[in-house]
Parts: C-alpha cells; sequence; structure tokens
C-alpha cells in the first residue's frame, strides 16, 4: 500500500448536487427552489421561530420559574452512604475525599434515605430533621 492508493470506502463519498446547471441536470432554472416569494431569493429568509409576522409561540407564552446557579455548589448525602462510609468524624474534607461530593461542592446536608447504625459525629454540614432524629438515635451528634 502507497500514499498515493489510499482511497474512502467504497459508497463513503457521493458527489455534491450541483444546482443551476442547465435542464438536462433536472434541477436547472428555479434550482430546485420553485418560482417567487421569500425562499426563491438569494439571502432571504427567516429567523428560527419567525410565524410571518404573527407573534411568535416563544413570545405568546409567559416567563415562568428561576433555577438558581448556587445549586450547582450543593449536594446531598444519604445515611446509607454515610454507614458506608464508617468515619467518626465526618466534615467537608472527608466527604470530598471519599468522593461523595464533588470538589466544587460549599453546601451539603445529609438526607434522610437508609439507615444509619453507627455513631457519627457531623461537623459544619446540615442535616434534614429526619436525618437528624436517625444520627442522634443512633449515638451521633450534628454539631
Amino acid at each position: 500500500m502507497e500514499l498515493n492508493s489510499i482511497k474512502p470506502a467504497a459508497g463513503a463519498k457521493h458527489a455534491k448536487r450541483r444546482v443551476g446547471r442547465g435542464i438536462g441536470s433536472g434541477l436547472g432554472k428555479t434550482a430546485g427552489r420553485g418560482h417567487k416569494g421569500q425562499k426563491s431569493r438569494s439571502g432571504g429568509y427567516h429567523k428560527v421561530g419567525f410565524e410571518g409576522g404573527q407573534m411568535p409561540l416563544q413570545r405568546r407564552l409567559p416567563k415562568r420559574g428561576f433555577k438558581s446557579h448556587l445549586l450547582q455548589f450543593n449536594a446531598e448525602v444519604t445515611l446509607t452512604s454515610l454507614a458506608r462510609l464508617g468515619a467518626a468524624e465526618v466534615d467537608m474534607l472527608v466527604l470530598k475525599q471519599a468522593g461523595l461530593v464533588g470538589q466544587m461542592i460549599k453546601v451539603v446536608k445529609v438526607i434522610n434515605t437508609g439507615e444509619i447504625g453507627i455513631a457519627v459525629k457531623l461537623t459544619g454540614i446540615g442535616a434534614t430533621a429526619g436525618a437528624k432524629a436517625a444520627i442522634i438515635a443512633a449515638g451521633g451528634a450534628v454539631a
């Protein structure tokens, strides 16, 4: 095999459609654009969502809702994952090193999903009311 003999696989390439090149091509004269109108002109077309001057759908519907950009810095940790971690004292650094939360996370909250059987002391981490009750019942503490 030589560099000058390399070819693409059969059927991988196909000829570009050449429009406006005479009657015999099948796409002569109007070049497949039909007669008159905005879509037949060169450079003439409308923007996405344009409805011919009618108020477009995206402007007829009301704006609604809000998503805080600060949410990307929040994380949740379940009671099950805390039990699996097996650490007596848990803070943000321990969770990041264990890979339970991402490195960019600033706020962590423990949620009441699953069970916990070991005593865990939380420092600098929030907990829901149910999770707090479960941790205290297991002999732990929430600071």
